[in-house]
């Protein structure tokens, strides 16, 4: 049997948002080596600060400084930080009820090692060098066996708040398509298509996904199909994709390959955009080297009827 196939993937973004009055504090705080929370209804005081009780829904803005020592209430030893994580050699994910909160903080620990950390342990802020409005303005926590600090004095008013953060979301991981999969794909770089028959209502999935979604049986027997096919319906792009060197407008559409029992997607080209339309018979165009088709062109026969497409939309 050929070998499963799998690669390693990444799905990266810059995540853009504003902040409220509540959070612009908070982060401006970090900024100015001040820690603060905010104080319920009911006098609890919680850190991180929020915007509505959690208990009562309450919208809550009466800022309180606390200071930058606490307690640990919980903890996870870290073995192997990954890239972006607070700290490069082993450390321990914390959860630090600072000296005046009621709730706790979640951050990093620099500790020697498991054997340092326990519930209960004193600790201390460790800030950074630089600091420019960001939870990451704490650099992590240290153990501290001194007196409670004291808060810092926070006047109530801070220069130039914090209004807006950019963070980056980061997936990293392995991806493997499974057999059904990897059949297809290998079979793209000969430039065929082929799926795979259900032995039960005997519709041909293409791509294959191992087992027939209709009837939850596994499929096995393989059936090429193609190359030609109909489009079923279609979109017109008129939005420019980073990264993606195709002159808009450009349209994507579904094509029912020839033998197949749903369409698959792909982009139609050699045609004015205006002029592709539903039962358009098309065929790939496939490029040096690729290992998929770049799009599909018309083949120039007359349009499929309608009623040999209609059950694929």
């Amino acid at each position: 049997m050929p070998a499963v196939l799998k690669a390693p993937l990444v799905v990266e973004f810059p995540f853009t948002r504003s902040l409220g009055p509540v959070q612009s504090a908070f982060l401006t705080g970090l900024r100015d080596r001040v820690v603060l929370g905010v104080k319920t209804g009911d006098g609890r005081t919680l850190v991180p600060p929020v915007e509505y009780d959690p208990v009562t829904a309450e919208e809550i803005r009466d800022l309180v400084e606390v200071a930058p020592t606490g307690t640990v209430t919980t903890w996870a030893w870290n073995h192997e930080p990954r890239r972006g994580q607070p700290l490069s050699s082993p450390f321990a994910w914390v959860l630090v009820r600072l000296d005046g909160a009621d709730t706790a903080l979640l951050h990093a620990l620099d500790a020697p090692g498991p054997d340092a950390v326990h519930t209960g342990l004193r600790v201390r802020v460790r800030w950074a060098e630089d600091r420019v409005g960001a939870i990451t303005d704490i650099a992590c926590f240290e153990p501290y066996d001194g007196d409670p600090a004291e808060p810092a004095g926070h006047s109530g008013a801070f220069e130039d708040p914090v209004t807006g953060i950019v963070a980056a979301a980061r997936l990293d991981y392995v991806y493997s398509p499974g057999r059904a999969q990897s059949a297809y794909i290998n079979a793209l770089s000969e430039r065929r298509n082929v799926g795979e028959r259900c032995p039960s209502c005997r519709k041909v999935y293409v791509p294959p996904r191992g087992a027939c979604p209709t009837c939850g049986v596994a499929t096995s027997e393989q059936v090429e199909v193609g190359p030609g096919g109909t489009v079923t319906t279609f979109c017109i792009v008129n939005i420019k994709a980073k990264n993606l060197d195709i002159e808009v407008p450009y349209v994507y559409g579904h094509i029912a390959l020839d033998g197949a029992g749903l369409a698959l997607h792909g982009r139609i080209g050699g045609i004015p955009y205006d002029q592709v339309r539903m039962g358009l018979r098309v065929e790939p165009v496939w490029t040096q080297g690729g290992r998929f088709p770049d799009h599909y062109r018309p083949t120039g026969e007359p349009d499929a009827d309608y009623e040999t497409y209609k059950e694929l939309l």
